[in-house]
């Protein structure tokens, strides 16, 4: 073969390999849309029904995997009550790729329709009772006030970590009573093993963290089980008395004098753990990292807690006198939407859909951006500062959605509110703190937290 030959065939190979690997790179994207070409057609109104698909504009490629198109969107009003149209979903992940086994079948999260009802019925009624919230609140005090103390006496904390150890910590005596030992360090290990396994790429074989996920899971399962057990044969020999929100879910019964089973309560227990400690960790974190550049806001805060805190015989504050920090309560609300932990919610829809003038055909995800919504002029004036004082005043209509919306609103939104206000009163009380790194960058997967996990000085008031 002559040069001339072969520099042709060379520049032939070497000019054609981008285009096809540009083919092979966008090949579930060009198969979808010649799909939906020769279903829906993609002209305005090419589907034959008048409306069109929200197709170029919401499409997001983000996961390589999904076979159809989530839709963004920042409109509320697919959370309403009255769109029974959609499903609750896995962000990223079709519901045929769905693993409802993590977060539990009997679970409120995977459950649907009427089941969905009830079940969430008896969880709100176990968490969010007075008499519940009380019981927690004095659970809580004791271990946040000696958490605070181990770190001022550390000096320099990376505050994501410490909050994590702590919110862990209380979270595991409030569900289940269970104290720091070696149970308390395997279910720590399963937890940590299990969460991630449920944004994880559907691939279940050893190595893989849906793999390793499913594993931590059942061990969970098998912990809690025998627990449930244990307390329902306490019961009958007539020595076991009801004192956590384990004990509240085998408690609550309905009308119907029915209690939930021992699968419905070993799966709520897990999944409210999973979607509570975490995000409780995440805002617990970034209020401290906002309080520590809004010196006017700490202040303010501190001279609430001090007023109410003083206390005579040096109790702890009441679950009654919690009710009275207003300005408390603004800091927390303005904390977590400025935190977004959540910044999307996933539904799926269940059948074709009209909505403004597009069609949803079934099977598409809807993502409500959280995060859009937060941070919205239209809902928020000065959305990007850290301003609580705009909570002296109701939030616009459908602006706010930290902890969804409908009926799947977050079922211990009250739950977290408290772990959140307690965590700050004992804070601001004793301790000042200043970030090491003010100017850290702040990473956004899984969840936005600064890079350096809020690495902060912390010590005593004097």
């Amino acid at each position: 073969m002559d040069t001339a030959t072969l520099c042709w065939y060379s520049g032939l190979l070497f000019g054609l390999l981008p285009l096809l690997l540009q083919i092979i790179w966008h090949w579930n994207d060009l198969l979808f849309l010649a799909k939906l070409k020769l279903r829906y057609g993609l002209s305005e109104n090419g589907n034959g029904g008048g409306h069109r698909l929200p197709l170029a504009k919401w499409i997001w490629r983000g996961n390589r995997h999904v076979p159809k198109p989530p839709i963004r969107q920042t409109d509320h009003h697919i959370m309403h009550p009255s769109q029974q149209q959609v499903r609750a979903a896995v962000p990223g992940l079709p519901h045929k790729m769905d693993n409802p086994q993590l977060l539990g079948v009997k679970s409120m999260f995977n459950v649907e329709g009427t089941q969905h009802a009830r079940i969430r019925s008896f969880v709100v009624d176990a968490i969010n009772r007075p008499d519940s919230l009380r019981r927690i609140a004095n659970v809580l005090h004791p271990t946040v006030a000696a958490a605070l103390c181990s770190w001022s006496e550390k000096g320099t904390i990376a505050a994501y970590s410490e909050i994590k150890k702590m919110t862990f910590k209380n979270t595991c005596k409030m569900f289940v009573s269970i104290e720091p030992g070696p149970l308390f360090e395997a279910l720590d290990k399963y937890f940590n093993g299990t969460t991630p396994g449920i944004r994880a790429y559907p691939l279940n074989f050893p190595g893989t963290a849906l793999h390793y996920a499913l594993k931590c899971r059942r061990k969970l399962t098998a912990v809690f089980r025998r627990e449930v057990e244990r307390r329902r044969k306490g019961r009958s020999e007539g020595n076991h008395e009801s004192k956590d929100l384990m004990d509240g879910l085998m408690d609550i019964e309905d009308e119907e004098g029915k209690h939930l089973s021992d699968d419905e309560v070993v799966d709520n227990i897990v999944s409210l753990v999973i979607g509570g400690y975490e995000s409780v960790t995440l805002t617990s974190t970034w209020a401290l990292y906002l309080l520590s550049k809004s010196p006017q806001v700490l202040q303010k805060l501190r001279e609430e807690n001090m007023a109410v805190g003083k206390r005579a015989n040096g109790d702890p504050i009441t679950f009654e006198d919690i009710s009275k920090l207003k300005y408390t309560a603004m800091v927390v609300e303005e904390s977590i939407r400025k935190a977004n932990i959540v910044s999307l919610l996933c539904r799926v829809a269940k059948k074709d859909v009209e909505y403004k003038g597009f069609r949803i055909p079934k099977g598409w995800q809807v993502l409500v951006w959280i995060r859009s919504l937060h941070t919205d002029p239209k809902y928020f004036d000065d959305p990007m500062s850290f301003v609580p004082e705009r909570w002296d005043v109701p939030v616009k209509p459908s602006g706010y959605q930290g902890f969804g919306a409908g009926p799947r609103i977050c079922a211990g939104n009250m739950l977290a509110r408290l772990q959140i206000t307690v965590i700050l009163h004992h804070a601001v009380l004793g301790y000042k703190w200043k970030l090491v790194n003010p100017d850290a960058k702040i990473k956004y997967l899984p969840h936005p937290l600064p890079c350096d996990g809020a690495v902060m000085d912390f010590e005593a008031l004097c």
